[in-house]
């Protein structure tokens, strides 16, 4: 019998109320991470990735924002009925975030070392020479040198990449079992940004923590993840494994996004890159039937008209277009 997933996401739908109207930032997402697994999640911004990573941990202010349907199970518990005492027990504990810009969740008032083992007493069983033990540790194991001196430091006092190593020691410092990770990399220099793909996927083989990655970056999850969604005006499009989506996109969204990635013969040339036509659609104003059928090149009559379901073409990917209708059948049948 397979084991259970650690995170299992079922028909989430997180809506805000404005007063232009309801807007549906996640509606419908289901998907599952499991123990040690890596999942990368990529779209366009404002395809509703992060605001998934939000619902999952209940950070978006509330009203306007209200989950409406769906749940999320996560080692048995579910989140969307905790009391928001038991729920932060598990954000920051159990499940830990980093975010894209960490001077956005580091105190610039207070020395790094002090914002690190205040989190570690938050959450574990420590006193504060062994929370203060724990963090130059883990400073060490996410590669900074001289900890001790940095232990000391102010935020505006380290780069972008020492203050993002900063965050993933703080996130790994409680043992979370799920670390997600909001586009970690966006901000920093190439260089940089290698050198912390390489630490996430050392720290996850050393840990066994499971990663949620969030990146519009095909490349970054092409190293880090063994499965991929593709989302799109709030909706998964596509999931897969991280091979065959790679080999054969099934959706158009999918293969548009792949298209547009540079090659490095490209660069060299200078060669203009593909790009998928036509904007994201405004989620207060969404087309009916699929919303990507505005922008599709393979768009039908009947796309404008019927969003389809998630279909499973083969096992273990899903995608919901209207081409794979004649696949295996929906997600979660039987194959």
């Amino acid at each position: 019998m397979p084991e259970a997933p650690l995170l299992s996401v079922r028909n989430l739908r997180t809506w805000f109320d404005t007063d232009r109207g309801v807007v549906k930032a996640v509606d419908g997402v289901t998907f599952d991470i499991r123990a040690g697994e890596t999942l990368g999640v990529v779209g366009e911004s404002g395809c509703g990735k992060s605001m998934t990573a939000l619902s999952i941990m209940r950070l978006f202010r509330s009203p306007p924002g209200r989950i409406v349907e769906g749940s999320i199970g996560f080692e048995g518990r579910e989140l969307t009925t905790l009391s928001k005492r038991d729920m932060r027990s598990v954000r920051g504990g159990r499940i830990a975030m980093i975010f894209q810009d960490p001077m956005t969740s580091l105190n610039p008032v207070h020395r790094v070392g002090d914002q690190i083992v205040e989190a570690i007493l938050l959450h574990q069983d420590f006193s504060r020479v062994e929370a203060r033990e724990r963090g130059l540790r883990m400073l060490t194991e996410v590669g900074i040198a001289a900890p001790d001196r940095r232990f000391r430091e102010y935020p505006h006092q380290l780069s972008g990449g020492m203050r993002q190593r900063v965050m993933i020691a703080m996130a790994l410092s409680c043992n979370p079992r799920l670390l997600i990770a909001d586009e970690p990399t966006t901000a920093l220099d190439a260089t940089v940004q290698n050198q912390i793909i390489a630490l996430m996927n050392d720290l996850k083989a050393r840990y066994g923590t499971a990663i949620m990655f969030i990146t519009h970056d095909l490349g970054v999850v092409a190293e880090t993840a063994q499965r991929v969604i593709v989302m799109y005006a709030g909706k998964v499009v596509e999931s897969s494994g991280v091979e065959p989506l790679f080999e054969r996109p099934l959706h158009p969204y999918t293969v548009g996004l792949l298209a547009s990635r540079p090659s490095d013969q490209a660069i060299l040339e200078r060669s203009k890159l593909d790009d998928i036509q036509g904007s994201v659609p405004n989620l207060l104003d969404l087309p009916q039937g699929c919303s990507f059928h505005p922008r599709c090149p393979r768009c039908m009559p009947r796309c404008s008209v019927e969003a389809p379901p998630l279909f499973a073409p083969e096992l273990g990917r899903a995608v919901a277009c209207w081409l794979h209708e004649d696949g295996r059948g929906r997600e979660g049948d039987p194959a």
